[in-house]
């Protein structure tokens, strides 16, 4: 089908900073998006946590389909995305609005735009599974130069909270320690460094 996307799957040797890595925890959102001309209408939702990746996945599906992208929807004026979501229909040009959670969650005034809104699809991307965890973790130790070993990425996922931020974050603490103190990325250091981040809890009797 023209106008489908080609997405990177599973886990890429070398993570390219455009990569939206595909699991099963954003696999449906990824081939909702990827089947536009399936949609009920030419207009779709896509929710998900912040830092999962929507945005980039949201750019990749105008660039294939030249369709066009509303982010943060949710702090955007009504009448801005009641006029997009029209335009969308008028044209048959898709239109993909980005959220955080769709409606109840997000509250909408203007009831033209909430039965608009209701009458797409939602493409929604979960929390990150196992498999996207060290994904991510290899994409950013990547990105950042860091050296980090395959029992350091194991020894992560393992504890770190399930969620885009957390794995984020505990690769910024880890690349400022190491710029800091010039010391190589371990076990050890990682330990130490993300609990006194309060990003992993401290070390137990089987840690």
């Amino acid at each position: 089908m023209s106008g489908q996307i080609a997405l990177p799957l599973g886990w890429p040797p070398r993570p390219r900073d455009d990569a939206f890595l595909v699991t099963p925890s954003n696999a449906r959102a990824a081939h909702l998006l990827e089947h536009w001309g399936a949609w009920p209408v030419m207009t779709a939702l896509l929710v998900g946590p912040r830092k999962s990746g929507r945005s980039l996945l949201a750019r990749l599906f105008a660039a294939k389909s030249g369709g066009s992208v509303i982010d943060d929807a949710d702090r955007a004026p009504e009448e801005h995305l009641f006029h997009a979501w029209n335009r969308a229909q008028t044209a048959r040009r898709p239109l993909v609005i980005v959220a955080d959670a769709p409606p109840p969650a997000w509250e909408i005034a203007l009831p033209d735009l909430r039965s608009r809104l209701a009458a797409g699809i939602v493409a929604t991307i979960e929390a990150p599974d196992d498999q996207l965890v060290r994904a991510l973790l290899a994409q950013q130790f990547e990105r950042r130069n860091l050296d980090a070993r395959p029992e350091l990425v194991d020894w992560l996922a393992q504890r770190l909270e399930r969620s885009h931020v957390a794995v984020l974050r505990a690769i910024d603490a880890l690349d400022q320690e190491v710029l800091e103190t010039r010391k190589r990325l371990t076990v050890p250091l990682a330990r130490t460094t993300l609990t006194a981040a309060g990003l992993i809890s401290p070390p137990s009797e089987s840690a």
